[in-house]
């Protein structure tokens, strides 16, 4: 049932609903600053799904506390909203200014409906104001939490990518390295070479680590992890891009890799690869 502080707004929001949008939406478009049909078009169905929602909601709900259960399908429309513009680019400001470009001319007519009567004048544009304020800061929550899920699938997208398992030979893979090693890409990497040992039946993997600003300790315990994994598929390992000052700092952290195959080189790798393999290469001379 609707109260006695929302009855004022409810029948600004039903009987000057085709103006209050027309406005609202012009006021949105303008400041979109991204002049394409699509985009106005967009604006315009969420808005008018928006309105007489509002307006529903208003006369259905027994307060303004956009919490509770009477303003669901209200939060799921500005959820849905938010997480579009999220994926589309636009920040959290413009996504909530869907909401605060509504409030100005919804004070306007207030005032003009409530000339002779200041003091519920006042009050109705203070509950107003804390409503859509509420709202706003409804979306920009929605929307952080949604950027930061776009940003983590880019990230593993990312890490994804700049983990490529490339099959160089008969049973011969090589994994090259780039940047730095942390818990989640040693994660990335192993699943990668994993998956690949399965599709190929390698039975030598190269791990070039050229790429690889520094090794420490943690990083060392990351590739033996990785190794270990491909032990257990059946595949060995053959370390590569080991530099003089990498070899030092592995020698001074104690890291034990006696056991694993080092080289200085991919190609030197390659070649020890070949040769557990049963492969080789022959070079034919080029006729004079």
């Amino acid at each position: 049932m609707t109260s006695a502080r929302t009855e004022q707004l409810v029948q600004v929001l039903v009987q000057q609903h085709d103006i209050l949008l027309d406005g609202w939406i012009n006021s949105l478009v303008s400041k979109m600053g991204r002049k394409d049909k699509g985009g106005e078009l967009e604006i315009r169905r969420q808005a008018e799904q928006f309105l007489p929602l509002l307006s529903k909601t208003l006369q259905s709900a027994d307060s303004r506390d956009i919490d509770s259960s009477a303003w669901g399908d209200l939060r799921h429309l500005l959820s849905e909203l938010s997480r579009s513009r999220a994926q589309q680019g636009f920040s959290s400001l413009e996504t909530a200014s869907f909401v605060f470009a509504l409030k100005e001319p919804l004070f306007q007519y207030l005032r003009a409906a409530l000339v002779d009567q200041p003091q519920q004048l006042a009050d109705e544009i203070a509950a107003t104001s804390s409503l859509f304020d509420r709202l706003g800061l409804f979306t920009i929550e929605v929307h952080q939490k949604a950027r930061e899920q776009v940003i983590l699938r880019q990230q593993q997208e990312l890490m994804e990518l700049s983990t490529p398992v490339v099959q160089l030979w008969k049973n011969v893979l090589a994994l090259p390295l780039i940047g730095t090693l942390d818990s989640s890409r040693t994660q990335v990497v192993m699943e990668s070479l994993l998956q690949k040992i399965v599709e190929t039946g390698a039975m030598i993997a190269i791990i070039d680590i050229t790429g690889v600003p520094t090794v420490d300790t943690l990083v060392a315990q990351h590739l033996l992890k990785t190794i270990a994994a491909a032990r257990l598929m059946g595949a060995d390992c053959i370390v590569s891009g080991i530099r003089p000052q990498i070899a030092q700092t592995i020698v001074h952290l104690g890291v034990n890799l006696e056991d694993v195959i080092t080289k200085a080189t991919l190609a030197d790798a390659f070649l020890v690869a070949l040769a557990r393999t049963g492969s080789q290469i022959s070079f034919n001379k080029a006729a004079d």
